[in-house]
């Protein structure tokens, strides 16, 4: 029996990247797959064909992640076309770098917006369900940045090392309804994102880390996987860092 088998999944801004990749991962473990981003194009009809092409029930839904009242709507909309939701994936999130002598207030605004609050957003609007089922993993992706801080990056930082504290007190809050609460704090993982960097970059970052590589975003899926599972029953309020020893 496949790991996931019979539960649904809810993954945010999963048209692409890591959120993909934690799709594909969960689908191949069994899970039916709804996703969101920001809008319903033909990348994410690609995704939801890719996902479907796994023998799984799979719907892209077009929500923005940083609005309480989308994201109700939503979530409202997945538990009544899957019947459940078992397994929520917060992983929308934005950058906008910067020093904090230049960072302009409505960088540090959106970042905090699209970062932290769709996390509250999206997990009070699904808790609702998790409670009834008296069941549940909530999966929250944070960063290196947010345990360890990074020059340039204080609006990013500062959202995920929230994103931390908001983990620990849910998995305290639901912990006695069998809901779960845990973070994933990615490190630097080869994505579209990172392509449009240097070679040289790119080489200089791989030489700060032990295993002297970056991450898959498949590294990551497959935590998520654990965090997903029943594998990870008796596990709750953690931080699993998926950063080749970075932080180490």
């Amino acid at each position: 029996m496949k790991l996931l088998e019979g539960k649904v999944a809810l993954i945010t801004g999963a048209s692409r990247g890591i959120g993909k990749a934690i799709a594909i991962a969960f689908a191949q473990q069994g899970a039916s797959v709804a996703f969101t981003d920001m809008r319903r194009d033909e990348l994410m009809e690609s995704t939801e064909r890719e996902i479907q092409a796994l023998g799984v029930k799979a719907m892209g839904y077009a929500s923005d992640a940083s609005s309480f009242d989308d994201s109700e709507r939503t979530v409202d909309e997945i538990a009544r076309e899957f019947g459940r939701i078992d397994i929520l994936v917060n992983n929308a999130g934005i950058t906008r770098d910067n020093l904090l002598m230049r960072m302009v207030e409505a960088d540090w605004d959106l970042v905090i917006k699209v970062n932290l609050k769709s996390v509250f957003n999206l997990t009070k609007a699904v808790q609702k369900y998790m409670l009834k089922q008296r069941s549940g993993s909530i999966i929250n992706m944070s960063s290196v940045v947010g345990v360890n801080g990074n020059g340039g990056q204080s609006n990013y930082s500062a959202s995920k090392a929230g994103l931390i504290g908001f983990t620990k007190s849910i998995a305290q809050e639901l912990g006695s309804r069998n809901i779960r609460c845990n973070a994933i704090a990615p490190g630097y993982i080869e994505t579209e994102m990172t392509a449009k960097l240097s070679e040289e970059v790119r080489t200089q970052w791989a030489q700060q880390i032990p295993l002297r590589r970056g991450g898959k975003p498949e590294d990551v899926a497959q935590a998520c996987v654990f965090f997903a599972s029943d594998l990870s029953g008796y596990v709750t309020g953690q931080v699993l860092s998926v950063c080749g020893g970075m932080s180490t």
